[in-house]
């Protein structure tokens, strides 16, 4: 990314945690927050606002698994490709949109064991 020197450096920390989700996995907000060890879901909401759209935006996601508003189409269009894991919307609901499985797509960056936790040692 040629704009991380830019960055705030909170800013630049979500941006790389955001950048390791694999493909068809997700973290929420305070999924991020927590493994940073620092600031909370709507900090973490905050720069992905404002800073994500280099980044796997789409892999950021709300606890609740319900995509992000505005950007269904462009989401769900990522995450069939990626084949992350979707449950199809209720017949009563009203947008009719999937929502993520979160049991199935949420990442906690042990697979693999490339990623430390802030509290670990490593610094992400």
């Amino acid at each position: 990314m040629g704009r991380m020197d830019e960055l705030p450096e909170y800013a630049e920390r979500v941006l790389e945690v955001a950048e390791l989700i694999p493909p068809g996995r997700v973290m929420t907000y305070g999924d991020i927050a927590e493994w940073l060890g620092e600031g909370g879901p709507r900090q973490v909401g905050r720069v992905m606002a404002l800073y994500g759209g280099g980044v796997p935006w789409w892999r950021v996601v709300r606890s609740d698994g319900t995509l992000l508003p505005g950007h269904e189409l462009r989401a769900l269009e990522q995450y069939r490709s990626e084949g992350t894991p979707l449950r199809e919307a209720a017949r009563s609901a009203e947008d009719h949109v999937p929502r993520l499985d979160m049991k199935r797509a949420r990442w906690d960056g042990g697979e693999g064991g490339a990623v430390a936790r802030a509290g670990d040692g490593a610094h992400i």
